[in-house]
C-alpha cells in the first residue's frame, strides 16, 4: 500500500489491487466506491495498455500478426487492460511502475499520484519498448453516489459527439448526435470541463486534455467519468492513442 496524508486528502493506493486509488477521502468525505465483489466495479484504477473493450481480445501489431488478449472480465471481449489486476512496484512516494506482460512483453506503465492545495493530479505513462502492438491509456474513477450528507451524485457533461454502439455495446465508429442520460457511452469533442457535484456537500472537476471520453451512470452506487487517450476498440477502428494522460480532479465545496 502507498498512504498519501495531506491536510484535507487521505489518500490509500493499493498496490497490489492493481495500482488503485482504494479510498479517497477529502474533508472526512469518502470519494472512492468500495470494494463490492468485482475487480472492474471500485476504486479508481488505472487503464493501460488499452482502455475499455476490445473485441474478442483480438488485436494486431504493425507486423500484421495478431495476438490474443486475456477474456476473463467480460467475455469474449478483452476489458480495460493489464494494469488493474496486476500488481505494481513502488518507485517513489505516490509513484509505481508496472512491468507488462506477454503479449507486451518490454513494455512499462508509470503511475504517479500527486495531492496538490485542492486537487489531485493523477498520470499514467506507457514506455512501448521493443513492442509494436497498439496501446492506448485511460482512468477509470469510481466516485459513489452518496457522501453521507447532500444530495446524491450528479454529473454535469456536455460533448458534441457520441460514438454509436451496436448491439453489444462495442462503438461502430460512427459519430452521432449525444443522446440523454443514462449513459454507457462514448464521447468526444467536449463542452467545458466534465464535473460530478454532490449538491450540498462537495463537487469534482475534471480537466484533461485528452480527446475521448466514457461517461458511466447506469449503476446504483457509483458512477464514473473516464478519460481515455483512444476510445474503446480503438485499434480496430483504426483510432491510435497517446501513451501519455493526466488528469486534475479538483475538489471543492458543492
Amino acid at each position: 500500500m502507498q498512504f498519501i496524508d495531506d491536510a484535507e486528502f487521505q489518500v490509500a493506493i493499493d498496490l497490489d489491487q492493481g495500482g488503485r486509488i482504494a479510498s479517497l477521502k477529502w474533508r472526512d468525505m469518502e470519494f472512492s466506491v468500495p470494494f463490492r465483489g468485482e475487480v472492474e466495479t471500485w476504486g479508481w484504477y488505472p487503464m493501460a495498455p488499452w482502455a475499455g473493450r476490445i473485441r474478442d481480445g483480438l488485436i494486431k501489431d504493425a507486423t500484421g500478426r495478431e495476438h490474443q488478449l486475456p477474456t476473463i472480465f467480460d467475455p469474449p471481449n478483452a476489458l480495460h487492460g493489464f494494469a488493474f489486476t496486476s500488481s505494481w512496484r513502488e518507485i517513489g512516494p505516490g509513484r509505481s511502475l508496472l512491468e507488462l506482460p506477454a503479449p507486451y512483453g518490454g513494455a512499462t506503465v508509470e503511475q504517479r499520484i500527486e495531492v496538490l492545495d485542492d486537487a489531485i493530479r493523477w498520470s499514467l505513462e506507457y514506455e512501448p519498448g521493443e513492442c509494436s502492438i497498439p496501446a492506448w491509456l485511460g482512468l477509470h474513477p469510481w466516485f459513489p453516489r452518496d457522501l453521507g450528507r447532500g444530495d446524491s451524485a450528479e454529473v454535469d457533461f456536455s460533448a458534441a459527439t457520441m460514438l454509436k454502439r451496436n448491439s453489444d455495446g462495442l462503438p461502430t465508429g460512427e459519430r452521432m448526435e449525444p443522446v440523454q442520460q443514462p449513459w454507457n457511452d462514448i464521447f468526444t469533442d467536449i463542452r467545458g470541463v466534465p464535473a460530478v457535484v454532490w449538491e450540498g456537500a462537495a463537487r469534482i472537476d475534471i480537466e484533461s486534455d485528452c480527446p475521448w471520453w466514457v461517461v458511466y451512470t447506469e449503476d446504483h452506487e457509483g458512477v464514473c467519468i473516464e478519460p481515455q487517450t483512444a476510445p474503446p476498440d480503438a485499434a480496430n477502428l483504426g483510432i491510435t492513442g497517446e501513451h501519455y494522460i493526466e488528469a486534475l480532479f479538483i475538489f471543492s465545496e458543492g
